[in-house]
């Protein structure tokens, strides 16, 4: 999957390559610019800062009603959900502005901003340290749900196929179950919650707590789906079409404005 794990922490990957690109930003920028180190720190510290603050911006205006029901998530930065052009055009207005009395460092900085955007993009695409989706179907896979009944899981079909990898330890997990039943309601997603490792107990216990109820909650005690998708850990999500084909996959939590991307429906799930 596009995520790769640090000890306990799972980093996506086109935030590595964000993080990436960023320090090479600030060593190229420091030789090549030819600025003070004070005036350099100070426009550098403003063009991260002013990328991140715009881009969240951009992303939340665009999914206005996902984060109408839960404003508090925009500040949780760790959460995915920036716009990665709007946050490019505020970082060439924060150089204009903060170069305008130095031409030839203006237009380096101009340079080298654009440059960052277009080596992040080519990474992204090109995703060097991961091997893209590993699961490109449905798998002919065995499980059983909680009444103990066994389910084939390439045989569960509908417009849209939510297939969530997660477990009762994981925080995560635990803050998106929700909004995971709740698109489980609707007519055209089916949500297969599959519990990674863990006994039958502990799933009903946690489930039955929280009053949560999925038409499919299956177990997977051997973590047979972590295997073939290649998950680094969890939580981890896998969207399939009608014909059990993979679409898309999101390594971590999910937010409604991504579900509500996944789902192209205007109707926010929060």
């Amino acid at each position: 999957m596009e995520a790769i794990a640090l000890g306990p922490v799972l980093v996506p990957l086109p935030r590595l390559y964000a993080l990436a690109v960023t320090l090479l930003l600030l060593l190229l920028s420091a030789f090549l610019l030819g600025l003070p180190r004070q005036r350099h720190v100070r426009w550098f510290n403003g063009l991260v800062i002013v990328w991140l603050v715009a881009a969240r911006l951009g992303h939340v205006a665009l999914n206005l009603e996902a984060y109408t029901q839960a404003p508090w998530d925009i500040l949780k930065l760790w959460l995915p959900g920036f716009h990665g052009v709007i946050g490019l055009l505020a970082a060439l207005a924060w150089t204009l502005w903060s170069l305008r009395d130095r031409l030839a460092a203006l237009l380096g900085a101009t340079g080298l901003t654009l440059g960052a955007a277009l080596m992040w993009l080519a990474l992204t695409a090109w995703s060097p340290l991961g091997g893209g989706m590993a699961m490109r179907q449905l798998p002919e896979l065995s499980l059983e749900n909680l009444q103990g009944e066994t389910v084939e899981l390439d045989s569960i079909r509908d417009e849209h196929v939510l297939v969530n990898l997660w477990a009762t330890w994981c925080p995560p997990c635990r803050r998106e179950m929700p909004l995971l039943e709740k698109a489980d309601r609707r007519d055209d997603v089916t949500v297969v919650v599959v519990n990674q490792g863990e006994d039958l107990m502990p799933v009903v216990r946690y489930l039955d707590a929280q009053g949560l109820a999925f038409e499919h909650a299956l177990l997977d005690p051997r973590q047979s789906l972590m295997v073939r998708s290649d998950a680094q850990g969890l939580p981890a999500t896998l969207l399939f079409d009608d014909q059990g084909r993979a679409v898309t996959q999101h390594v971590g939590e999910l937010t409604p404005a991504i579900l509500n991307q996944w789902l192209a429906d205007d109707k926010a799930l929060s």
